[in-house]
């Protein structure tokens, strides 16, 4: 593993990393709910308020203009991040939820009682709810991607239920529940032959792999600034420009307007038509700076670092009693998500805090899923770049030490 990264060298760049938690070194598990953050972007951050803080777009003044660069070079990192092939096509939104809840409001406009959205069985709330809210004003139907025990979609139930009558397919690229990896170019072929569009929840994948949205072939694609060691309060959406012209915009007021009458309003061309009011300028010029920090490690060696740091873990949980792990399809992301027989997650969760270690517990925001494994819940370990196999030692014997006082 050594040779994949600096583990050190890394970990030095994130100060929380340093810090205890009730009396123990920090172990940081809980990487999929959100990352922690180099110290180039809290140096971002703080630069932006201490020297170009100003209102974007507008202003003719020197501080303005400069913010609006800053902004507009960020967008630019993220169109050649993604290879989208237009920086418009590129929209700064609050998050993942925020880009989705974007697109299936301008889908109301236009879906109808014969349509039909389909979702898969691994989706986070946040790509269900909306689709339901949807469904119930326009009177579509929603239909769901079945999964096998592995936690796998199955491609037999995508073929059955995308037909003629499907408008919009979303699935997630990985599952935040279970780490499961889903053939999402073949699932967007699925979509694209009968004439629906493809909208791709990849939250979970941008941390840990390169992602192409024109090798996919999605039409939107959306994502979460904060699970990619940017800050909170900032998201992407991507989306082809011809879909985004098709929608109406999401929200009216100061920025995504051409011209304002009382007798009627003209829309800014993209992106600038999603983009109503303030933005959220020092997130978006951070999260292209945690963006350039990604990439000048390589997506490439933290996908496969993360990997051996799965496999680790994996190989580690076969040997501890009563250990099940919940997901274990062919291709993962790094996530551990288990149980241990006879005792409640929570339970587990809050020794581990006691022993500083981070780990999630609950639902994960994925009923459907705990409700298929007939569970209330799972214990998460999500693993990130600078996460190291020592760590997963002292989980795992932080890990005895819980279930021994809870048995």
């Amino acid at each position: 593993m050594s040779q994949l990264l600096d583990s050190n060298t890394i970990r030095s760049q994130f100060p929380i990393l340093n810090r205890e938690v009730n009396g123990r070194p920090l172990i940081y598990f809980d990487n999929a709910a959100s990352s922690q953050k180099p110290q180039v972007v809290i140096d971002a951050i703080s630069s932006y308020y201490s020297t170009i803080n100003s209102n974007v777009h507008r202003g003719v003044h020197h501080l303005s203009q400069e913010a609006t660069e800053a902004m507009e070079s960020a967008r630019k990192t993220i169109q050649l991040h993604l290879n989208a092939e237009e920086v418009e096509e590129v929209i700064f939104t609050k998050g993942t939820t925020d880009g989705i809840n974007l697109i299936s409001s301008g889908f109301s406009q236009i879906l109808g009682p014969e349509d039909e959205v389909v979702v898969s069985a691994l989706e986070h709330h946040s790509n269900i709810v909306p689709w339901q809210l949807l469904c119930e004003k326009t009177g579509a139907t929603l239909r769901v991607i079945e999964m096998n025990d592995r936690g796998e979609l199955l491609m037999s139930s995508a073929q059955e239920v995308i037909n003629s009558k499907t408008s919009v397919v979303a699935v997630n690229q990985v599952s935040n529940a279970l780490g499961t990896i889903n053939p999402i170019a073949e699932i967007a072929s699925l979509a694209h032959s009968v004439g629906a569009c493809m909208v791709v929840d990849g939250a979970q994948a941008v941390p840990h792999m390169a992602v192409d949205v024109c090798e996919i072939d999605a039409d939107f694609y959306v994502f979460s600034g904060h699970k990619i060691c940017g800050p909170t309060g900032i998201g992407i959406l991507y989306g082809k420009r011809e879909w985004l012209e098709k929608l109406p915009p999401y929200q009216g007021g100061g920025e995504m307007i051409k011209t304002v009458s009382f007798e009627g309003t003209t829309y800014a061309d993209i992106p600038f038509k999603f983009e109503a009011g303030t933005p959220n300028i020092e997130g978006a010029i951070c999260l292209g700076t945690a963006v350039d920090y990604l990439n000048s490690i390589g997506l490439d060696k933290i996908h496969a670092y993360e990997d051996s740091l799965l496999a680790y873990a994996t190989e580690k949980a076969k040997s501890f009693d009563g250990f099940r792990i919940i997901g274990e399809a062919e291709k993962k992301a790094s996530v551990l998500s288990f149980i241990i027989e006879g005792i409640h997650p929570y339970d587990i969760g809050v020794l581990l805090d006691k022993m500083g270690v981070a780990v999630r517990t609950g639902h994960h925001c994925t009923q459907p899923i705990m409700q298929f494994f007939n569970i209330p819940g799972t214990i998460r370990a999500s693993f990130a770049f600078y996460n190291t196999q020592e760590e997963i030692d002292q989980f795992f014997e932080a890990l005895e030490k819980a279930v021994s006082m809870l048995r």
